[in-house]
């Protein structure tokens, strides 16, 4: 699994904690298929975790995913790097641009 990819899916569910698994897939731009792949990924790695929460308004169970403190640690992470990587993607545009006026 790309560190892009593991990026996406921890920050959208940090973000739409009660989003289905469909929901998501559909909001990260992946097939159901990629999506389940990334989430057991991020479960093996203890980053992820399944909780089974019930609506109050109609007693319908349902699981939900939640980034454990190990899958906090690891977004920061890799927030840090992805803001380093466009950073440098920025500064390379920028001397590109320069030199070529």
């Amino acid at each position: 699994m790309k560190n892009e990819d593991q990026f996406d899916v921890l920050r959208k569910i940090k973000k739409e904690p009660d989003f289905s698994q469909r929901e998501l897939a559909e909001e990260l731009g992946f097939s159901l298929g990629k999506l389940n792949y990334c989430l057991k990924a991020l479960q093996n790695k203890g980053l992820v975790k399944l909780q089974n929460f019930q609506k109050r308004e109609n007693k319908i169970s349902y699981l939900r995913y939640v980034i454990t403190p190990k899958g906090i640690s690891e977004r920061t992470k890799l927030t840090l790097n992805f803001m380093k990587r466009k950073m440098k993607e920025y500064d390379d545009l920028k001397k590109e641009l320069e030199e070529n006026t």
